[in-house]
């Protein structure tokens, strides 16, 4: 597509890069940009510089927060012997919208891949690990989407648990979200229920 302006290529280039949206998509955000205000601009611009500058992670539990430890990880009323293993922040948005989970988190920042090149060194595994390490877990929850993927990372930290001398109680979502769905696009019903109705890993390796 021939473009009047190399500044419109230029911004339809970087905002096609977004995931899930093409060129078409990318050519009509452009053109609403200039239609707005130039301050919305800035305004649109300066946000995404101070977030991706300022955000962090927690030194806990690796979910992204404003603050060196998240508000989940530092509230006192949260069950902190219980831990949601999950793969990232939308899945800890997804497991919070339900309202019934009061334990806390794990972030993995992803799932084992061998096909897009993604093993255990790439993950948090190794800070799990050491959490366990420490005694004070009652219970592992694996939460991770119920995918070839979703279930390799669950077999793998499911061995790696497993062979540690202070073992929690390992346990997974029960599954009634479909085989190859993810949990980020779980109702919050059907997602709430599995969390509820979790079931000790064993069983559910006995199922697949």
């Amino acid at each position: 597509m021939e473009y009047p302006s190399k500044l419109l290529s230029e911004i339809v280039d970087e905002i096609s890069k977004l995931p899930g949206i093409g060129r078409r998509t990318a050519l009509r955000l452009s053109l609403h940009l200039l239609k707005q205000p130039e301050n919305q601009s800035e305004n649109l611009s300066n946000s995404i510089l101070k977030f991706r500058k300022e955000i962090k992670h927690c030194k806990v539990c690796h979910n992204i927060s404003d603050r060196e430890v998240c508000e989940i990880c530092a509230n006192p009323n949260r069950n902190h012997a219980l831990v949601c293993v999950v793969e990232d922040i939308r899945d800890v948005m997804a497991i919070e919208n339900t309202g019934e989970y009061k334990g806390v988190y794990h972030v993995l920042g992803g799932k084992i891949s061998p096909i897009e090149g993604v093993g255990p060194s790439d993950l948090t595994i190794d800070k799990l690990l050491k959490r366990i390490e420490k005694g004070n877990l009652q219970e592992i929850i694996f939460a991770m989407s119920a995918t070839i993927d979703g279930d390799t990372t669950n077999f793998y930290l499911y061995r790696q648990v497993s062979a540690m001398s202070n073992v929690p109680r390992i346990s997974t979502i029960a599954r009634g979200i479909s085989v190859g769905e993810e949990l980020e696009y779980t109702d919050e019903i059907t997602l709430a229920r599995s969390i509820l109705h979790r079931v000790p890993f064993e069983k559910s390796i006995k199922n697949i």
